[in-house]
């Protein structure tokens, strides 16, 4: 008989996509039904979603008011900005009475913030349930620690009455510890499609795309895949462009609050012919435009471990980045990538330099980069590595 894992989670697919939301769907399409059954709890938001679907090997169950504006998790309008306060009580009352049907066999909670606070009460209630916590956090911890300072007590209970805690990085299984985990947390790291990143696009298909981003024969494109959100630190990479040629632009993938102030930025330095702002763009399709670019950048201030980086590397193309959280635990510094100092728009530009400059170190970093990859990041290896380490660990066969 299939054991029954409840998921907590802030947001979901199909609307809500970041690394967190990744991981959860790309670890539960790999295991088989039989050997698990999951459900998940997560805000509707948007009310063309349904209440309850199914998507992948999750039947998902949405909670709160919602809106038929479309909105992102990082830039909720005011009128649905309580729905992240109310969600750790609607999912505790959803999660009652979804228990009361299925009986789970543990419950696992994405990341230790709202959800962490849903999973906990109901922890506190079912004693006998086994808890999962899986840290996905990107913010500083610093910064976290402020924001929950006053529920910090019940913050940390997040941890200390956790049965399991898996972190996505060491830099992560460090907060665990140091919020009193109980145990010691197993660390299972993101991973990547490998297949789908690294996969040859046709010639014409990649000419096509770069003729539509208007990329010249003598252009070269960085490219940044990610929340505009401060932590990730766009705006260097946009600064960054003062101290490059002319033939270098950037193209940037992704939403969220920063992008007005980004596009106000890059038109006040005179930039914006050279910054193309894309928006969302799919898993399916990001493949595509990594392959289309020549350097990847992502300075960021914080990170629990990154995503964006592993594709690009499965994608073939090379890595600035900084020595920051979880980064540090798959990028080394001229063997699978370059470290640009935090903050440092002029490091970024010189690193970039190194890349179009130095031929011979490029193509050492980039197929350095993509065999680690491939042996310790793909998510095939991931799914079953979290199986045997969390799952099956939390909730023993019988």
């Amino acid at each position: 008989m299939a054991k029954k894992i409840l998921i907590f989670s802030l947001v979901y697919y199909p609307r809500f996509i970041g690394g967190a939301e990744v991981a959860v769907k790309e670890i539960t399409d790999r295991i088989k039904p039989e050997d698990i059954e999951f459900h998940l709890i997560a805000l509707r938001l948007d009310r063309s979603l349904p209440k309850t679907e199914r998507i992948g090997n999750v039947t998902v169950h949405r909670v709160g008011y919602s809106s038929y504006r479309k909105v992102s998790p990082d830039s909720l309008p005011y009128f649905l900005h309580p729905n992240k306060y109310l969600f750790p009580f609607l999912a505790f009352f959803k999660a009652r009475s979804l228990n009361h049907e299925h009986r789970f066999d543990a419950i696992w909670s994405i990341m230790a913030n709202y959800a962490g606070f849903g999973a906990l009460f109901f922890k506190l209630f079912h004693m006998g349930v086994p808890m999962i916590l899986t840290l996905q956090e990107g913010d500083p911890i610093d910064y976290i620690k402020r924001r929950v300072r006053l529920v910090y007590p019940l913050f940390r209970m997040i941890f200390t009455y956790a049965d399991e805690i898996q972190a996505i990085s060491k830099y992560l299984a460090d907060f665990a510890r140091d919020m009193g985990a109980k145990g010691e947390p197993a660390v299972v790291p993101n991973g990547v499609d490998v297949a789908h990143f690294s996969a040859a696009v046709p010639e014409a298909e990649l000419s096509a795309l770069k003729a539509r981003l208007g990329k010249g024969p003598d252009d070269i494109f960085i490219i940044t895949t990610s929340r505009l959100v401060v932590k990730n630190a766009v705006a260097d990479i946009v600064s960054s462009l003062q101290y490059l040629p002319l033939n270098v632009k950037l193209l940037i993938l992704g939403t969220g609050y920063e992008e007005r102030s980004l596009r106000s930025q890059a038109e006040k330095l005179g930039l914006s012919l050279r910054v193309s702002f894309l928006g969302y763009v799919s898993h399916d399709d990001m493949p595509r435009y990594l392959k289309a670019s020549d350097v990847f950048v992502r300075p960021s201030l914080s990170e629990g471990f990154g995503n964006s980086f592993i594709e690009a590397m499965a994608a073939g193309i090379p890595v600035v980045a900084t020595p920051v959280g979880g980064i540090v635990d798959f990028l080394r510094n001229k063997e699978t990538g370059l470290f640009c100092d935090v903050g440092d728009p002029k490091d970024i530009a010189r690193k970039v330099e190194v890349f179009l400059r130095d031929r011979a170190l490029r193509d050492e970093i980039v197929d350095n980069a993509l065999h680690m990859v491939v042996d310790h990041y793909d998510w095939n290896t991931v799914a079953k590595y979290m199986k045997s380490t969390v799952f099956d660990k939390a909730v023993p066969a019988s």
